[in-house]
C-alpha cells in the first residue's frame, strides 16, 4: 500500500476556500445573459474552428487528387510520344528501304522518253542531246543535267526535265522565234528577242533585218533595237523591213514600201509605239516619234 498523502494545511484550506468564493462571486456578477452571451461566442468560435479544420482536409484532398490527375496525363502524353517516334521510325526505315529499291532496281525506269515542244528542232536531236539510257532507274537521273544538256541545242530556249513514274521521262523545250535576220558571208543568221544567234539558215517570210556592228544578246545598239522591235505592235512589225542602230540614241526603221520611222533612243518606247501606231495613217514618208510629246509626219 501507498502513503497517504499530506493533510492540507490550515493556510491552504483557506486559499481554496477564498477562491471558491471568488469565483462564486464572478458568477453571480457575470449573470445570465452575459453567461449565454459567452457561450454562444464559444460556440461559433468551435464551429469557425471546425469548418476551418474540414475546408482544410478537402483542399489537402484536391491537391493529391490533382497530383494523381497530372501524373496520369503526363503517362499519357509520353505513350501517345513514344508511339508518335516508333511510327515515325518505321515510316523513315520503310521510306528509306522503299527509296534504295527505286534507286537500284529496274522497278521504276525510263522505258520510254516523252518529247514536247519540237518544230524546227526534231526530236531526235533532243533525245541524242539528252543522252539518257533507256533503263536507267528514274532516280538515278539527273533532270537538271538533262535540261542543260537539251538547252544546249542553239534553237532551245528553254528545257524541261520531268520523271513520269512508274516508267517515262518528259522533256518540254521551247524553241526560240526569230525576231530578226542579219546577212553574213556564210549565209543569213537569224537572232531572238534576246539577241542569240540561234540559226543559219533561211529567214521566214517578212522577217526584218537588223543594222548593227556586233549583234549579240551582249551588244547594247543589238539590245536596243530588239526592244523596239518587241514593242511594236503587231500590224506595224508586218510593215517593218529594217530596223538599225548604229548607236542606242540613232534608232530608225525603214518599212517594207519606203516610209521611214525617226526612233531615237529607247526611252518611253511603249508610248512611241502606241503613238507610231496611229501616226502611220496619216499620208507622209518621214515618221518622227523620238519626241513622243510631239510627233511629226512629212
Amino acid at each position: 500500500m501507498g502513503q497517504d498523502e499530506p493533510a492540507p494545511t490550515d493556510d491552504e484550506t483557506a486559499d481554496a476556500a477564498e477562491q471558491a468564493d471568488e469565483a462564486e462571486e464572478a458568477d453571480d456578477l457575470e449573470g445570465p445573459r452575459m453567461r449565454a452571451r459567452r457561450e454562444r461566442a464559444e460556440r461559433r468560435e468551435a464551429q469557425q474552428r471546425a469548418m476551418a479544420i474540414e475546408e482544410a482536409r478537402r483542399e489537402a484532398k484536391r491537391r493529391v487528387g490533382g497530383q494523381l490527375n497530372e501524373k496520369a496525363k503526363l503517362t499519357d502524353r509520353t505513350v501517345k510520344g513514344l508511339k508518335t517516334v516508333v511510327w515515325a521510325i518505321v515510316l523513315a526505315v520503310a521510306s528509306v528501304a522503299l527509296g534504295l529499291v527505286l534507286y537500284f532496281t529496274p522497278v521504276m525506269s525510263a522505258r520510254s522518253i516523252v518529247v514536247v515542244g519540237t518544230g524546227a528542232v526534231t526530236r531526235e536531236e533532243v533525245v541524242d542531246a539528252a543522252k539518257v539510257q533507256l533503263g536507267t532507274p528514274l532516280l538515278q537521273i539527273n533532270t537538271d543535267a538533262v535540261a542543260d544538256r537539251v538547252a544546249g541545242i542553239r534553237r532551245v530556249a528553254t528545257a524541261r526535265v520531268q520523271r513520269e513514274y512508274p516508267s517515262s521521262l518528259r522533256i518540254t523545250i521551247v524553241e526560240r522565234v526569230p525576231i530578226v535576220v542579219k546577212d553574213f558571208p556564210d549565209g543569213p543568221h537569224l537572232y531572238d528577242r534576246d539577241g542569240v544567234d540561234f540559226a543559219t539558215a533561211p529567214p521566214p517570210p517578212g522577217l526584218p533585218y537588223i543594222d548593227v556592228d556586233h549583234p549579240g544578246p551582249t551588244d547594247p545598239p543589238t539590245r536596243a533595237a530588239l526592244e523596239v522591235m518587241t514593242a511594236l505592235r503587231p500590224e506595224v512589225v508586218a510593215q517593218v523591213g529594217r530596223v538599225a542602230a548604229p548607236s542606242v540614241a540613232a534608232i530608225t526603221l525603214t518599212l517594207n514600201d519606203g516610209r521611214t520611222v525617226v526612233w531615237g533612243t529607247t526611252d518611253r518606247t511603249e508610248e512611241k509605239a502606241e503613238k507610231l501606231a496611229a501616226l502611220l495613217t496619216q499620208p507622209g514618208r518621214v515618221y518622227d516619234v523620238s519626241s513622243p510629246d510631239l510627233p511629226t509626219v512629212k
